[in-house]
């Protein structure tokens, strides 16, 4: 009550002002200033949700994933994001507020409720496969600061990003299968149409490209799951086709790796005896006793910390506009891949 008296308001006023939320908008700027300005006078602290109302910083960044990062069958694959994320944020002086959604994972929403739930942060780092365009297009209007872990687009604007470069990486995959004899190179897409499943085709055929091999569309192949993937698939290929290699996006889990695995198990398929086979990204929880399959690795742990540093470029400077970074893969040799079988060469 003192609050109001002083600042001549109401109760509710002060009440909305000092929590914050969406309704908080209806309240005048003037009005607002004369609340926090009564405040500060009474010796009273304002949470940092107040803070920030008042145009201020609140040292807090924030991590918003589209999907739930905790599940043991994902936690290998978004942990090292999550590593560097929060050791930078550290570094960086701020706080890390991690956003949980408060619907079904199903239904992860920004904008549950219809209010903005990261503007309790400075800004946001966001990531995540399966991503609402709809509220990254809504993040760019209402020009909040946010930086997104992995290559995006929206419809009206641009966002920041940090990405891996996964069109080089896959080119220089195809430039090392040529180099060892492969022409006839089978590209597993996903059926999604994201941005790495487009930078991954784009670097399939600029790679064909440069080894001086034309496209044939017939080796770029969908599959709705890469986990389904068979030795009855394989075999098609290679018998339909003269497929000699094959690039196959992973999953971020270990369903791929376990599909693979099952497959030689059986015996009826061997990589690279048969077939070369590389992964364009890497088994998310690989260690030394699983089979070391030829792919090239994701820098995500640096991905991580440069997003951040990124989103505290973004609020230093109140001019600034979208950022766009990729980050160079790491090729892992493996064993996967070998020189063309005999049995295909001319």
């Amino acid at each position: 009550m003192d609050i109001a008296r002083r600042a001549g308001v109401s109760q509710a006023t002060v009440s909305l002002v000092i929590s914050g939320g969406a309704a908080s908008d209806q309240i005048a700027e003037s009005t607002r200033q004369a609340v926090l300005a009564a405040a500060t006078e009474l010796g009273y602290s304002a949470n940092v949700a107040a803070r920030s109302l008042k145009g201020g910083r609140n040292h807090l960044l924030g991590l918003y994933t589209f999907e739930p990062v905790f599940p043991t069958d994902q936690h290998d694959f978004y942990y090292p994001f999550l590593l560097g994320v929060e050791e930078e944020t550290a570094a960086q002086g701020y706080d890390l507020l991690l956003f949980s959604s408060v619907t079904s994972a199903a239904d992860r929403s920004i904008y549950a409720g219809g209010a903005n739930r990261l503007k309790l942060a400075d800004g946001c780092v966001l990531l995540g496969r399966n991503v609402r365009h709809e509220e990254l297009n809504a993040l760019v209007q209402e020009d909040f600061p946010f930086v997104f872990i992995g290559r995006r687009e929206v419809t009206d604007g641009e966002i920041s990003y940090v990405g891996a470069d996964y069109v080089a990486a896959t080119s220089a995959m195809v430039a090392e299968l040529h180099r060892r004899g492969h022409e006839r190179i089978l590209y597993l897409r996903a059926i999604e149409d994201t941005e790495p499943t487009r930078d991954r085709e784009q670097g399939y055929r600029a790679g064909l490209a440069a080894a001086g091999i034309e496209v044939d569309e017939r080796l770029i192949q969908g599959l709705a799951d890469p986990a389904e993937l068979s030795a009855e698939h394989v075999l098609h290929w290679i018998g339909r086709y003269g497929v000699t290699a094959i690039l196959v996006e992973p999953t971020e889990d270990n369903r791929l790796v376990d599909a693979l695995t099952a497959m030689t198990d059986g015996a009826r398929v061997r990589f690279p005896e048969d077939c070369s086979i590389a992964l364009l990204g890497e088994p998310p929880s690989w260690t030394p006793q699983l089979r070391d399959w030829t792919r090239f690795s994701l820098p995500r742990a640096e991905m991580g910390r440069e997003a951040v540093r990124m989103l505290v470029g973004l609020l230093g400077d109140a001019r600034s506009t979208s950022h766009q970074v990729t980050l160079p893969c790491t090729f892992v040799p493996g064993d996967s891949i070998g020189p063309v079988p005999r049995g295909d060469q001319a």
